[in-house]
């Protein structure tokens, strides 16, 4: 799917995924620099690249070779200054785009701006990761600089697959009669379902999206993240259930329709063997509901929740298999079923922390969006947050 997306709208940074952090201590870039090399060497798919011959895609795992990380030394710009530049160097470097058939899908940049002032910036293609995989990612540099730093062999666990063995898996899995359940389900649960979300825009969308956004950051107060979680609980919903209910119920007021589907992206670890793997395993799916009669909240969560344990109840097919069995009418204008996305988080992205520093995250915007809208939440310690991603040129 990611190959296909990049061939019909190459060299862009649409699907990077930067991911930095502040950093405070004593970093030893060469130490970075071994623990960066050596995670490309354990995980294949970061060394992958991507050939098409004759219509068919396939992947090309390459030998180990040094993560292109670069190191930039601000100490001598004033002071004043070298926020606003350490910023234009990060950004720069998350919206570099990606060859996929030549590039490692991981790089670092690493900013000196004081003593014991740091940033750190890795950029992942997403064709090589999702969210999970910025979490083993984080573990495993941590354990692999440690190393470095003591001049010790790394003590990680071998890995009892790779992201082509998943690749393998998965292709004869489906093929499998066992999915032909799922099937069906998704082809009575999307039958019909509107192609064009009527959402109410400031210019005519074009025949084909720039895929250039803007973000909003959002916060709900502790308190009203509370009351929240309580309504989830005495309805037996999740807290998940009840943002994407209000998440419909405002498309709803916004675009005059009752028939409402938004797509939420789900982790698709479904065997314990992929834990551990940097890979990109997300599936997503597409969360239909009736918001017909004028529903009181209260009846709308409880349709909502029933989409939702559907849906992830046949989780398994990938979305590109869904599109290929309903065969919908498609537009280079926008993507297909639905043009709205909600990704939640049950806690904060994880942070790359090395011994010796401490670590503060650091949000780096692609200037990028890959849908009409996003809306990205978190679950933390206090309260909801995230931001709103919208396209900013249609």
């Amino acid at each position: 799917r990611l190959c296909l997306l990049e061939a019909l709208d190459p060299g862009r940074p649409t699907y990077n995924i930067p991911w930095g952090a502040r950093l405070r201590g004593r970093i030893d870039a060469d130490a970075l620099r071994t623990a960066l090399d050596l995670l490309i060497a354990r995980h294949e798919v970061l060394r992958t690249t991507y050939e098409t011959a004759a219509g068919e895609t396939r992947q090309v795992i390459g030998p180990p070779r040094p993560c292109e990380l670069s190191v930039s030394d601000l100490r001598e710009i004033p002071a004043a200054r070298r926020d606003a530049e350490c910023s234009r160097l990060l950004e720069a470097a998350a919206r570099r785009p990606f060859d996929l058939s030549r590039d490692s899908m991981l790089r670092a940049s690493l900013v000196r701006l004081d003593e014991e002032e740091w940033a750190l910036l890795l950029v992942i293609h997403h064709i090589a990761g999702d969210l999970w995989s910025l979490g083993v990612m984080a573990r495993e540099i941590r354990d692999l600089y440690a190393a470095a730093l003591e001049g010790r062999r790394p003590e990680l666990p071998e890995l009892p697959i790779g992201y082509a063995d998943f690749a393998v898996w998965q292709r004869g899995w489906m093929e499998d009669d066992l999915l032909a359940s799922q099937r069906a389900y998704w082809h009575r649960q999307l039958a019909g379902v509107p192609g064009l979300m009527a959402l109410p825009f400031d210019r005519r969308r074009p025949g084909s999206p720039s895929f250039r956004g803007a973000r909003q950051a959002v916060e709900l107060p502790p308190a009203l993240s509370r009351r929240l979680a309580d309504l989830s609980r005495e309805e037996g919903a999740t807290l998940f259930m009840v943002i994407l209910a209000g998440l419909q119920v405002l498309l709803h007021r916004y675009c005059g329709e009752s028939d409402i589907s938004v797509a939420s992206p789900i982790s698709g670890r479904v065997r314990p063997e992929l834990k551990d793997l940097v890979g990109c395993f997300v599936n997503t799916l597409i969360l239909r509901t009736d918001l017909s009669g004028d529903p009181p909240f209260r009846e709308l969560l409880s349709r909502v929740r029933d989409t939702a344990l559907g849906a992830f109840e046949n989780s398994d097919i990938p979305f590109e298999k869904i599109i290929e069995d309903l065969q919908p009418e498609r537009a280079r204008s926008h993507t297909p079923l639905t043009q709205v996305m909600i990704a939640f988080e049950n806690g904060m992205t994880p942070r790359v922390e090395l011994p010796g520093s401490t670590a503060r995250g650091l949000p780096i915007d692609t200037g990028t969006s890959k849908c009409d809208l996003l809306v990205s939440l978190q679950d933390t310690e206090e309260g909801l947050k995230g931001y709103f991603e919208y396209s900013l040129v249609l």
